[in-house]
């Protein structure tokens, strides 16, 4: 193959014939000016040949292709699913069964309804509707009617609630102790002289004129 030479000047301006597919393995160049001179020349050369697109554009082909055959394939599947009605012992009394039937049963009847929905509804039986319309609306999970006697039951608990509270409070008050010391109107008494002596709350409390409040008694006289 005939390659042409060119003299290009290195920086330490010593002259240097190189071929142009040889330019980069062969010149020891340190300027970023001498690097893209030799690229020029690489582009310039007759030999020059460009990367052909054609293997991209074939690969792209080729996953479009594959992608197009896949959702092809998908769509016939649940056309031709669809295209089959529900037996109707699987839908028979559906609304007593929904609730005690498999979850994976449920899944797999509510996917065949929902393929069946797919189609013109003119299609669909009486008793795909009606289970269709039980399962997305009807009483059942969040939905489902609360029992009859939920109320009786709500009063119950709260009665038993009480008075199990009472029979603990009887019983703790029944291991007590008697009042404190202070619970008697002879020592609320004293407290109400000691806090006048201090004159505590003179503006409206026990040490303001004219006050007949009962300051601090509150409890009834000590037993004898």
């Amino acid at each position: 193959m005939w390659t042409s030479p060119h003299r290009i000047t290195a920086p330490s301006s010593i002259p240097i014939f190189i071929s142009t597919q040889r330019a980069t393995s062969q010149l020891p160049l340190t300027s970023s000016k001498s690097l893209l001179r030799i690229s020029e020349i690489q582009l310039s050369s007759p030999h020059y040949r460009r990367p052909s697109p054609a293997p991209t554009m074939f690969r792209q082909s080729a996953l479009r292709s594959s992608r197009a055959l896949a959702l092809t394939r998908q769509t016939a599947t649940v056309q031709k699913r669809s295209a089959h009605a529900v037996s109707n012992p699987m839908l028979a009394n559906i609304e007593k069964r929904w609730e005690t039937m498999p979850p994976q049963e449920q899944a797999d009847l509510w996917m065949a309804l929902r393929d069946r929905m797919k189609v013109n509804w003119a299609e669909m039986t009486l008793q795909e509707k009606k289970a269709a319309y039980y399962i997305a609306f009807g009483a059942h999970g969040p939905r489902a009617e609360p029992d009859p006697n939920e109320g009786w039951k709500v009063f119950g608990f709260t009665c038993a609630g009480v008075g199990v509270s009472a029979v603990l409070f009887g019983f703790i008050r029944f291991f007590a102790k008697g009042s404190p010391s202070t619970m008697n109107k002879e020592y609320q008494e004293a407290t109400n002289e000691y806090l006048r002596a201090q004159n505590s709350e003179p503006i409206s409390g026990l040490s303001s004129e004219g006050y007949v409040g009962p300051g601090m008694v509150q409890s009834a006289p000590k037993k004898k």
